[in-house]
């Protein structure tokens, strides 16, 4: 079994440490993300207590779970406990191939009518939890919710409609790369992710990135102002951040800059 599947804080009892312990290491307000994410949060990583909210993509292959698998993947490789809550068709092998180490992910695939009462049960002790959003969550639920997280140092990451979140992530358009001429095998896609949020995050980002990278993929800042560049969809990208794949010539070294 790919995760440890949890249906109440009694489960969590022995196999993590609280959400809001002390971290050894003193990094313990801000958890790590992939290079290619830090340009759309206004921490360069998830802060411990805060909400970031996915929103649904337009179609079911939007490209919205390897995004949430994306988000997850760097603080769970570095330690932290992860859990995903109400998404059966989560994939151990996908998250796996993002980064994602099984053994610190908790699967609760179908949470039942206690829906709320799970989250609330694994924001108390796991790190990040993501949470597939019901068709009707109350608003003073989700503000409750909300509230926990901040009191216990877990980031709270709704998948579906939310209000009131930090931070809100989209992927707002996506290309698959890999099949040419009506032949060869879908490789990864180029997803185009927005951030929009309430204070530190007021400023809209946008970036494209590789849904799946791979280890050797390199983060280079988009084209100076007014020099547009093709990208392999032919769209323009002047201005904006891209992750392009590891065959690609890039000097060292780089810095991650945020569109203006």
């Amino acid at each position: 079994m790919a995760g440890r599947m949890v249906v109440g804080s009694a489960a969590l009892a022995g196999l993590v440490r609280p959400a809001s312990a002390p971290d050894p290491s003193g990094g313990h307000r801000l958890l790590p993300v992939s290079p290619e994410l830090t340009g759309l949060l206004p921490n360069r990583g998830l802060r411990r207590g805060s909400t970031i909210s996915i929103a649904a993509g337009r179609s079911r292959h939007s490209g919205t779970t390897s995004l949430v698998l994306a988000l997850l993947a760097e603080a769970s490789r570095t330690g932290s406990w992860c859990a995903v809550v109400g998404v059966p068709a989560l994939g151990a092998v996908a998250a796996a191939e993002l980064g994602i180490a099984l053994d610190r992910l908790a699967l609760v695939p179908h949470p039942g009518p206690e829906w709320a009462t799970v989250v609330a049960a694994l924001i108390d002790g796991v790190d990040v939890v993501v949470a597939a959003v019901p068709a009707t969550v109350p608003t003073s639920v989700a503000h409750r919710l909300a509230a926990r997280a901040r009191q216990r140092g877990s980031v709270l990451v709704p998948y579906g409609r939310w209000d009131g979140a930090d931070l809100t992530l989209q992927v707002t358009r996506g290309t698959w790369q890999g099949v040419g001429a009506g032949r060869g095998r879908l490789r990864r896609r180029e997803v185009t992710v927005s951030a929009r949020g309430r204070g530190a995050a007021t400023r809209p980002r946008e970036v494209t990135i590789w849904l799946p990278g791979d280890g050797s993929t390199r983060i280079v800042p988009g084209p100076a102002r007014g020099t547009p560049a093709a990208s392999p969809t032919g769209r323009s990208v002047a201005g904006r951040l891209r992750a392009v794949p590891p065959d690609v010539d890039v000097p060292r070294p780089l810095t991650l800059v945020a569109p203006a």
